[in-house]
This record gives C-alpha cells, sequence and structure tokens, in this order.
C-alpha cells in the first residue's frame, strides 16, 4: 500500500494573539515566521509546499519556499465573532458553541463539519508525494478528524499551539487514511 509523509504546520504567533481570528486576515509575527521556519527546516524534504491564503500562513509558508495557497486550509470561518477576543462574546453563546459547533456555530460562521469537509476535499486531492502545509489549528484538528476518524473532543487532545508540526503518514486508498507519526511544538 502506497503512503506518503503529510506534514501540517501551525502558523506563527500573530500580532491579534487571543482572539477568534478564523478568516480575519491578521499579520504574524517575525517572532513566528522564524518558528515556523526553524520547524521547517527540521523535516525531511518535501516535494510540495502549501498554504492558507491568510497573511498569517502565507508569510510563514513563505519563508520557508514558494508555496501554493489553498483556501481549503483556512481556519474555520467565525462569521460575526471573527477578530473578536473571547471577552467581546456572548459567555452563553460561545460555551454552546464550545459544546457542539456543529449545532452552534458562531453567526453567520461555519460549522465544524463543513470545515472537516473542506479540509477533506483538499487532503483527497493531494498527489501521494511528501507535503508540507501550514495551515491553522482548527484545519489541523479537522485533518484529524478527516484522516483519523477522531471525534471533534479527540481532536483537542492535541495540543497544537503556535509553530506546532504535526507529522502524517497517509496510506492512499478510499477513503484516506493516517496515522500521527510525531507532534513537535516549537523550541522557545
Amino acid at each position: 500500500m502506497t503512503s506518503f509523509a503529510l506534514h501540517l504546520l501551525r502558523h506563527g504567533a500573530p500580532l491579534l494573539a487571543g482572539r477568534m481570528l478564523g478568516h480575519h486576515d491578521a499579520e504574524v509575527t517575525a517572532g513566528g515566521i522564524a518558528a515556523c521556519a526553524r520547524q521547517a527546516r527540521r523535516l525531511p524534504p518535501v516535494d510540495r509546499l502549501i498554504a492558507s491564503d491568510l497573511t498569517r500562513t502565507r508569510r510563514c509558508a513563505e519563508a520557508i519556499g514558494t508555496p501554493r495557497l489553498d483556501p481549503r486550509w483556512r481556519e474555520l470561518d467565525f462569521g460575526a465573532w471573527d477578530g473578536l477576543a473571547a471577552s467581546e462574546i456572548d459567555a452563553a453563546a460561545l460555551a454552546r458553541f464550545h459544546d457542539d459547533p456543529d449545532a452552534s456555530p458562531p453567526p453567520g460562521g461555519e460549522r465544524w463539519s463543513a470545515l472537516v469537509a473542506r479540509v477533506g476535499a483538499a487532503i483527497d486531492e493531494l498527489a501521494p508525494v511528501p507535503t508540507l502545509v501550514v495551515t491553522h489549528g482548527g484545519a489541523m484538528r479537522a485533518a484529524l478528524a478527516h484522516l483519523c476518524g477522531l471525534s471533534l473532543a479527540a481532536t483537542w487532545a492535541f495540543d497544537l499551539p503556535y509553530a506546532a508540526l504535526l507529522s502524517l503518514t497517509v496510506w492512499e486508498g478510499a477513503p484516506r487514511r493516517a496515522q500521527v507519526s510525531e507532534l513537535r511544538q516549537c523550541d522557545r
């Protein structure tokens, strides 16, 4: 059975850390870019570099090479909450979202299942060559749900801080399946 390495790298720390940044196009810090570049240097060579089209991922990927931009790797769309701090959002609505992001998505935002489907489609179209994707924490969790069959709750068992690197071995087939090869947090 054919397999390939899929490395998922969360973008570095954004200037607006601590906010619901979904599709909000926030800048990334210089330290965040450097942390992602350090993580990528530790990887074996990859044949393809992909990034979400948002600035915080694109700039990190450009420090590594020349990425192909794919908006399917964006973070969950937080709709009306995009760019807000948790303290600026109705606490009961935020709790309902955290309990069940499919039944209680943010106003005008995206359901968890839509994110999993979007990221899953991007994964299913990948050629079986070593690939690095610079993306977002939610998209990384969606990839785990899609490839490993993990529930939303199980995806939160993984600590994915800024510049975290998640390496998977993906097996070809329908549907594709994967196992986690390594989770590496960034050296500070």
